[in-house]
């Protein structure tokens, strides 16, 4: 079972500049709350408690604004600063102490995720006990995304980023769950032409010892990249269709909680207080009044 959590957030957003130089993209607004709330709403959903935030070096009080040590929610929030991008694998190596001898799963800061069963397949994958699993996506368009090819038992047997030639059209997502290997293994990968450590690259150690499994969001799914400003627009007209023709919140961390009994109706009350008179508060309000 995976206990521990990271989400990278750090980056320099440069495809979004102005606004990043500013604000940190992960502190922006995907429609009604800030874009972090998406991705640690997913490990929540996973019932992963004890989370790293990685954030950019000066750009730590921002987050604990919004998210001081998860006290609030019933977990706890840790923070690291990245003095600068150095790859995906190097979340494993600057959270080594604070994964210990855990498993650990990792989020990207600017993913999105939504799906019915979504939160059945979080827990099934938050189950695993050896090895590394992926989540990936049918897309339309493989060639713009890392590729994973998979057999009859959904182990991974090749992957490619962004192939020339068609492999498969399933997209490797921004969702990992990994065993403590990751740590020994993310160590020994050594930067690519780029600079950085590569997540294909560290995939590949599993892939090579057979320990690389799969499993997918499914049609009906979403996963959304908010790299650019415009996926930030489209990922907001999404989460806006959904919340206002159904009426709930995607990414309630407070409701989350509290469904779990992870916090009780004072927490909310605090909450409530905290965000002051708001539609997220008069949502939070519906909850404990029901």
């Amino acid at each position: 079972m995976i206990k521990k959590g990271i989400i990278l957030s750090g980056g320099m957003g440069t495809r979004m500049s102005p606004l990043t130089k500013a604000v940190n993209k992960q502190l922006l607004p995907i429609y009604d709350k800030p874009l972090i709330f998406y991705p640690l709403s997913i490990l929540m959903l996973s019932n992963i408690k004890d989370i790293l935030i990685i954030v950019n070096k000066g750009q730590l009080n921002q987050y604990r604004k919004i998210l001081p040590d998860g006290k609030n929610l019933g977990i706890k929030i840790n923070y690291i600063e990245q003095a600068y991008p150095k790859g995906l694998p190097d979340a494993f190596i600057l959270g080594e102490k604070f994964i210990g001898k855990q498993n650990v799963s990792l989020i990207l800061g600017d993913n999105f995720f939504y799906g019915q069963y979504l939160s059945q397949k979080l827990l099934s994958c938050a189950k695993l006990k050896s090895g590394a699993k992926v989540l990936l996506h049918k897309v339309s368009k493989p060639e713009l995304y890392g590729v994973a090819k998979v057999n009859k038992r959904n182990k991974i047997t090749k992957i490619s980023e962004k192939p020339k030639k068609y492999i498969s059209d399933l997209a490797i997502t921004g969702l990992y769950y990994f065993d403590n290997n990751v740590i020994k293994y993310a160590k020994e990968l050594k930067p690519s032409k780029r600079g950085e450590l590569e997540i294909t690259d560290l995939l590949n150690k599993y892939k090579i010892k057979n320990k690389l499994y799969a499993d997918f969001i499914g049609r009906g799914g979403a996963w959304l990249d908010t790299g650019s400003i415009e996926d930030f627009y489209k990922t907001s007209s999404f989460v806006s269709a959904i919340e206002n023709r159904q009426g709930f919140k995607i990414a309630c961390l407070e409701e989350i909680a509290y469904f779990k009994n992870w916090i009780g109706k004072k927490h909310i009350k605090n909450q409530i207080k905290f965000y002051g008179k708001c539609e997220y508060s008069k949502y939070l309000d519906k909850i404990i009044t029901k």
